[in-house]
């Protein structure tokens, strides 16, 4: 069953740094048809310890898609992607990388480290929210998501 007809929210924990990319990708799901919760952390460190539900995070709720930027403080986020596909509790959450990054590099080695889709963030604000539309529409109403 799809998200949009389960009735429950759609959970995405967004780890971004750029208090201007969290503002857009929140304005856009707001206006959005599906229902959906977004958490924010802004570092590598903090997204682990939300995933882990660890230390101020122990409530947290399992996101049912992670949107994580490649450029992070304290851990970035190709740390972040090889901790959570190696641990068995966390590695069937879809995690897409959206960054301003398209590096080829950059490209490749996410995609090694098991990233379920790679989308280089758009400069224009219209484009950006295109995008974060386009994210949510094709992971909660056209693919089937593992359970929890």
């Amino acid at each position: 069953m799809s998200h949009a007809a389960s009735g429950r929210p759609v959970e995405i924990l967004l780890v971004e740094d750029n208090p201007g990319d969290v503002d857009l990708t929140r304005e856009t799901l707001l206006d959005s048809k599906l229902l959906n919760h977004m958490s924010v952390v802004n570092n590598g460190v903090e997204a682990m310890a939300y995933l882990r539900r660890e230390g101020k995070y122990v409530d947290a709720t399992r996101p049912d898609l992670i949107l994580l930027d490649l450029n992070l403080p304290k851990k970035d986020g190709r740390e972040v992607l090889a901790e959570i596909k190696v641990d068995e509790r966390l590695r069937r959450i879809p995690v897409v990388v959206l960054t301003t990054s398209s590096a080829e590099k950059d490209i490749l080695q996410t995609y090694d480290l098991h990233a379920n889709c790679y989308i280089t963030k758009p400069v224009n604000l219209d484009q950006f929210s295109a995008v974060v539309r386009a994210i949510e529409n094709f992971w909660f109403t056209i693919v089937r998501l593992p359970p929890e």
